[in-house]
């Protein structure tokens, strides 16, 4: 679900409150468990620290608005993340090399991935005859 929410500012000048006019939107975004997100660390951006920005999955809402992740690559845990410092990370844009990859070109593998190579593999393979189901244990 996406919105915005229009965020206006008082500013203090010289001990007076002065009104800014300028408006700036904030996208109000609900994440999903299991949604894959980009996560800034607040804390480490600030304080200069390095690996402050990584990919995580949503694991859990809160009614409050903050979420808790694990990171990815480490499986680190993100208690409490603010929604402001995530960033939704579409499927569309992982697939991108996928979907517009020129097929029918010489070289066409060599733009691609090994990841979108197995997937187009595997369509071949599944595509051509009928999946079969694993044999019984006993």
């Amino acid at each position: 679900m996406t919105g915005s929410r229009t965020v206006r500012t008082t500013l203090t000048r010289q001990g007076v409150a002065v009104r800014d006019n300028a408006q700036r939107t904030i996208p109000a975004i609900k994440f999903e468990r299991g949604q894959f997100v980009l996560y800034r660390d607040p804390e480490m951006f600030w304080s200069g620290q390095a690996g402050h920005t990584f990919v995580c999955r949503v694991h859990r809402a809160w009614l409050e608005g903050t979420y808790d992740l694990v990171a990815v690559a480490t499986g680190r845990f993100v208690h409490h993340a603010s929604g402001d410092y995530m960033r939704l990370l579409p499927p569309v844009d992982a697939m991108r090399d996928i979907d517009t990859a020129p097929l029918n070109t010489d070289g066409a593998a060599d733009d691609m991935t090994a990841a979108a190579i197995a997937w187009l593999t595997q369509q071949h393979a599944t595509a051509n005859h009928r999946p079969e189901l694993p044999a019984q244990r006993d």
